[in-house]
Protein backbone atom coordinates (compact mmCIF):
# COMPACT_ATOMS: atom_id res chain seq x y z
CA UNK A 1 0.00 0.00 0.00
CA UNK A 2 3.00 2.48 0.85
CA UNK A 3 4.22 1.78 -2.70
CA UNK A 4 1.07 2.68 -4.06
CA UNK A 5 1.14 6.14 -1.94
CA UNK A 6 4.13 6.93 -2.77
CA UNK A 7 3.63 6.46 -6.77
CA UNK A 8 0.43 8.55 -6.52
CA UNK A 9 2.59 10.82 -4.79
CA UNK A 10 5.44 11.34 -7.23
CA UNK A 11 2.74 11.76 -10.18
CA UNK A 12 0.63 14.32 -8.08
CA UNK A 13 4.39 16.78 -8.23
CA UNK A 14 5.31 15.71 -11.38
CA UNK A 15 1.86 17.72 -12.59
CA UNK A 16 2.69 20.06 -10.30
CA UNK A 17 6.04 20.60 -11.87
CA UNK A 18 4.70 20.48 -15.58
CA UNK A 19 1.68 22.99 -14.37
CA UNK A 20 4.57 25.47 -13.07
CA UNK A 21 6.83 25.44 -15.67
CA UNK A 22 3.60 26.37 -17.69
CA UNK A 23 3.29 29.36 -15.75
CA UNK A 24 6.67 30.46 -15.91
CA UNK A 25 7.19 29.73 -19.54
CA UNK A 26 3.42 32.26 -19.79
CA UNK A 27 5.68 34.75 -17.48
CA UNK A 28 7.95 34.87 -19.96
CA UNK A 29 5.35 35.78 -22.40
CA UNK A 30 3.99 38.43 -20.23
CA UNK A 31 7.57 39.86 -19.92
CA UNK A 32 8.07 40.70 -23.48
CA UNK A 33 4.60 41.43 -24.30
CA UNK A 34 4.66 44.11 -21.60
CA UNK A 35 7.37 45.20 -23.18
CA UNK A 36 5.84 45.32 -26.31
CA UNK A 37 2.78 47.41 -25.00
CA UNK A 38 5.50 50.05 -23.21
CA UNK A 39 7.04 50.68 -26.19
CA UNK A 40 4.25 51.34 -28.76
CA UNK A 41 2.69 54.64 -27.04
CA UNK A 42 6.58 56.03 -27.54
CA UNK A 43 6.46 54.96 -31.36
CA UNK A 44 3.05 56.68 -31.72
CA UNK A 45 4.29 60.01 -30.51
CA UNK A 46 7.67 59.57 -32.41
CA UNK A 47 5.20 59.46 -35.66
CA UNK A 48 2.51 61.80 -34.66
CA UNK A 49 4.21 64.67 -36.22
CA UNK A 50 4.63 63.46 -39.22
CA UNK A 51 1.79 61.56 -39.82
CA UNK A 52 -1.07 64.27 -38.16
CA UNK A 53 -3.10 63.48 -40.97
CA UNK A 54 -3.02 59.91 -40.44
CA UNK A 55 -4.85 60.00 -36.56
CA UNK A 56 -7.43 57.19 -37.62
CA UNK A 57 -4.31 54.47 -38.25
CA UNK A 58 -2.55 56.11 -35.10
CA UNK A 59 -5.65 55.67 -33.02
CA UNK A 60 -6.10 52.22 -34.30
CA UNK A 61 -2.64 51.54 -32.89
CA UNK A 62 -3.38 52.38 -29.30
CA UNK A 63 -6.76 51.20 -29.12
CA UNK A 64 -5.11 47.85 -30.56
CA UNK A 65 -2.20 47.68 -27.67
CA UNK A 66 -4.94 48.74 -24.94
CA UNK A 67 -6.97 45.63 -26.22
CA UNK A 68 -4.03 43.50 -26.56
CA UNK A 69 -2.98 44.66 -22.82
CA UNK A 70 -6.33 43.53 -21.57
CA UNK A 71 -6.16 40.52 -22.96
CA UNK A 72 -2.93 39.60 -21.41
CA UNK A 73 -4.24 40.72 -17.88
CA UNK A 74 -6.87 38.71 -18.08
CA UNK A 75 -4.91 35.11 -19.24
CA UNK A 76 -2.13 35.98 -16.76
CA UNK A 77 -4.79 35.02 -14.61
CA UNK A 78 -4.89 32.00 -15.71
CA UNK A 79 -2.89 30.69 -18.57
CA UNK A 80 -4.68 27.37 -19.03
CA UNK A 81 -8.43 29.26 -20.06
CA UNK A 82 -8.52 28.56 -23.26
CA UNK A 83 -11.07 31.27 -24.11
CA UNK A 84 -8.32 34.01 -22.62
CA UNK A 85 -5.79 32.12 -24.71
CA UNK A 86 -7.72 32.69 -27.72
CA UNK A 87 -8.71 36.22 -26.80
CA UNK A 88 -5.37 37.27 -26.54
CA UNK A 89 -3.96 35.53 -29.58
CA UNK A 90 -7.23 37.18 -31.45
CA UNK A 91 -5.79 40.94 -29.88
CA UNK A 92 -2.33 39.98 -30.90
CA UNK A 93 -3.23 39.91 -34.18
CA UNK A 94 -5.22 42.98 -34.52
CA UNK A 95 -2.27 44.85 -32.85
CA UNK A 96 -0.42 43.04 -35.31
CA UNK A 97 -2.07 44.45 -38.27
CA UNK A 98 -2.81 47.76 -36.86
CA UNK A 99 1.52 47.97 -36.62
CA UNK A 100 1.60 46.52 -39.99
CA UNK A 101 -0.52 49.49 -41.15
CA UNK A 102 1.48 52.22 -39.36
CA UNK A 103 4.74 50.98 -40.35
CA UNK A 104 3.53 50.72 -43.89
CA UNK A 105 2.21 54.12 -44.09
CA UNK A 106 5.20 55.38 -42.84
CA UNK A 107 7.02 54.25 -46.27
CA UNK A 108 5.56 57.87 -47.69
CA UNK A 109 7.17 60.10 -45.36
CA UNK A 110 11.01 60.32 -45.77
CA UNK A 111 11.38 62.54 -42.82
CA UNK A 112 10.07 59.86 -40.87
CA UNK A 113 11.90 56.96 -42.32
CA UNK A 114 15.33 58.78 -41.87
CA UNK A 115 14.42 59.55 -38.05
CA UNK A 116 16.57 57.98 -35.71
CA UNK A 117 13.75 57.58 -32.35
CA UNK A 118 11.74 55.67 -35.30
CA UNK A 119 14.43 53.82 -36.31
CA UNK A 120 15.31 52.77 -32.86
CA UNK A 121 11.65 52.03 -31.98
CA UNK A 122 11.28 50.12 -34.88
CA UNK A 123 14.66 48.18 -33.87
CA UNK A 124 13.52 47.65 -30.38
CA UNK A 125 9.84 46.25 -32.06
CA UNK A 126 11.66 43.59 -33.92
CA UNK A 127 13.84 42.38 -31.46
CA UNK A 128 10.83 42.16 -29.30
CA UNK A 129 8.82 40.59 -31.67
CA UNK A 130 11.40 38.01 -32.39
CA UNK A 131 11.69 37.65 -28.11
CA UNK A 132 7.76 37.19 -28.20
CA UNK A 133 7.86 34.59 -30.65
CA UNK A 134 10.82 32.61 -28.76
CA UNK A 135 8.49 32.80 -25.77
CA UNK A 136 5.58 31.72 -27.20
CA UNK A 137 7.25 28.68 -28.54
CA UNK A 138 8.47 27.52 -24.92
CA UNK A 139 5.25 27.93 -23.50
CA UNK A 140 3.80 26.18 -26.26
CA UNK A 141 6.49 23.53 -25.37
CA UNK A 142 5.54 23.71 -21.54
CA UNK A 143 1.88 23.51 -22.09
CA UNK A 144 2.51 20.11 -24.91
CA UNK A 145 4.55 18.57 -21.90
CA UNK A 146 2.11 19.24 -18.98
CA UNK A 147 -1.20 18.26 -21.02
CA UNK A 148 0.70 14.86 -22.12
CA UNK A 149 1.68 14.08 -18.56
CA UNK A 150 -2.56 14.86 -17.39
CA UNK A 151 -3.60 12.22 -20.51
CA UNK A 152 -1.15 9.41 -20.45
CA UNK A 153 -2.43 6.53 -18.33
CA UNK A 154 -2.29 6.14 -15.15
CA UNK A 155 -1.92 10.04 -14.62
CA UNK A 156 -4.73 10.62 -15.85
CA UNK A 157 -6.90 9.63 -13.31
CA UNK A 158 -4.72 11.01 -10.92
CA UNK A 159 -4.87 14.66 -12.85
CA UNK A 160 -8.79 14.13 -12.76
CA UNK A 161 -8.74 13.62 -8.77
CA UNK A 162 -6.84 16.73 -8.03
CA UNK A 163 -8.34 18.97 -11.18
CA UNK A 164 -5.54 19.13 -13.13
CA UNK A 165 -6.95 20.46 -16.42
CA UNK A 166 -5.69 20.72 -20.38
CA UNK A 167 -3.86 24.05 -21.07
CA UNK A 168 -4.58 26.16 -24.01
CA UNK A 169 -1.40 27.02 -26.48
CA UNK A 170 -0.84 30.32 -26.91
CA UNK A 171 -1.37 30.80 -30.80
CA UNK A 172 -1.80 34.11 -32.55
CA UNK A 173 -4.62 34.83 -35.23
CA UNK A 174 -3.48 36.46 -39.05
CA UNK A 175 0.26 34.86 -37.85
CA UNK A 176 1.60 35.34 -41.69
CA UNK A 177 0.87 39.10 -40.31
CA UNK A 178 2.25 38.22 -36.95
CA UNK A 179 6.13 38.68 -38.30
CA UNK A 180 7.97 41.97 -37.34
CA UNK A 181 7.18 44.45 -39.61
CA UNK A 182 9.07 44.99 -42.86
CA UNK A 183 10.30 48.18 -43.94
CA UNK A 184 12.93 48.88 -46.69
CA UNK A 185 14.74 52.08 -46.28
CA UNK A 186 16.68 51.63 -49.08
CA UNK A 187 16.08 51.21 -53.50
CA UNK A 188 14.26 47.98 -53.58
CA UNK A 189 14.93 47.46 -57.40
CA UNK A 190 17.36 45.53 -58.90
CA UNK A 191 19.81 47.39 -61.57
CA UNK A 192 19.76 45.11 -64.41
CA UNK A 193 22.69 44.92 -67.04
Amino acid sequence: MGALVAYVIGIYNNLVSLRNRVKNAFAQIDVQLTRRYDLIPNLVEAVKGYMSHERETLEAVINARNAASSSLDAAKLDPSNASAMKKLGAAEGMLGNALGRLFALSEAYPDLKANQNMLQFQEELTSTENKVAFSRQAFNDSVLSYNNATEYFPNSAIAGMFNFKASSFFEIDAEEKRDAPKVSFGNDQASSG
